[in-house]
């Protein structure tokens, strides 16, 4: 039996965007006990020209949330990218994978036919199933891992079976 687009994306981003909030709740303990300033955290990266972490998990949650109306044709989930605390990045969260839950299983089921252009790369269009398997897949868990980094970079006591989750 052959999985469905919809069984090999959305359960998944479900699923670690969960972990990502779950990291976020010790990264909240971690600022807590340390006394360090959550904006201080937020505001970290692995490299001057990356991402800091809550670019990290606004782009995971767009890339994933972005399904819904590139390939299942829903209304897009809009977020104006201005949390500045970990409870407003776990919010956001919150509310992606509750968007998530909404997109009907069959809605990605005409994910090969369709065509998906990036508005930063209008040249390089796309076919929804590759979008789907080579660029959005790929992106929330570059980004999920990203966060993970920066949080266990900056002292964070995560681990390998916080970024996976409960198996």
């Amino acid at each position: 039996m052959s999985l469905s687009y919809y069984q090999l994306s959305i359960p998944v981003f479900v699923r670690m965007l969960g972990n990502l909030s779950a990291l976020l709740d010790k990264a909240t303990a971690f600022c807590s006990e340390r006394n360090v300033d959550q904006g201080v955290l937020l505001s970290a990266r692995l490299a001057p020209d990356m991402f800091p972490l809550v670019k990290q998990v606004q782009i995971a949650t767009d890339q994933a949330k972005a399904v819904g109306f590139r390939l299942a044709g829903m209304e897009p989930l809009k977020f104006d990218d201005t949390e500045t605390r970990i409870d407003e990045l776990k919010a956001r969260i919150s509310a992606t994978i509750t968007y998530l839950q909404t997109i009907p299983e069959q809605a990605l089921d005409n994910a090969p036919n369709q065509t998906v252009v990036m508005p930063w790369m209008p040249d390089h269009p796309m076919k929804g199933d590759f979008y789907l398997q080579h660029f959005v897949i790929p992106n929330v868990y570059f980004h999920v891992s990203m966060a993970y980094a920066i949080l266990r970079h900056n002292g964070g006591q995560i681990g390998k079976a916080d970024y996976i989750g409960e198996i």
